[in-house]
């Protein structure tokens, strides 16, 4: 784990708030001139802290409107299943995330498809997969909090 200061921290915090912001903007935001600036985000990215960029999109907007999380069990839990199982949802399209649990499933997956029909076909198709044993789907109404931003005040490194 990188050991962040107090200005790495603000560099983080604005990036995560706009990661359009110019170095030039930035570097006057958080105190810095831009070449002291430039270097830090450029030492952040290289140690792996920043992972990206990119632009969040509205899901309905582009007519995926159902957001599906999807707790699967698996026969066994051998390395082989547990990599198996990962390398087939990690190719899927429509799995935005996929979590190895603790509890009463194996994995817990983010599902975005377009409707009910498209959700049919993807579990059908999916559970294909060898080793599935159990899959418990649960639809999500509406978001009360979506963010992407990380908590930087609560990280062990303060």
């Amino acid at each position: 784990m990188i050991t962040l200061d107090a200005i790495d921290r603000r560099i983080l915090e604005r990036l995560q708030h706009d990661g359009r912001l110019s170095n030039a903007d930035l570097a006057e935001q958080v105190g810095l001139s831009s070449s002291p600036c430039w270097r830090r985000v450029k030492a952040l990215e290289e140690a792996g802290v920043i992972k990206g960029y990119a632009a969040q999109l509205d899901a309905k907007s582009i007519g995926l409107s159902v957001n599906v999380f999807m707790s699967v069990s698996l026969s066994t839990q051998v390395e082989k299943a547990l990599k198996d199982f990962e390398r087939a949802a990690a190719e899927r399209p429509e799995v935005m995330e996929c979590y190895l649990m603790t509890g009463d499933s194996d994995y817990l997956l983010r599902i975005v498809v377009p409707d009910l029909e498209a959700y049919e076909r993807f579990v059908m198709d999916f559970t294909k997969i060898a080793g599935i044993a159990q899959i418990r789907s649960s639809f999500a109404l509406r978001p009360v909090k979506q963010g992407t931003a990380l908590p930087l005040g609560v990280s062990r490194d303060r």
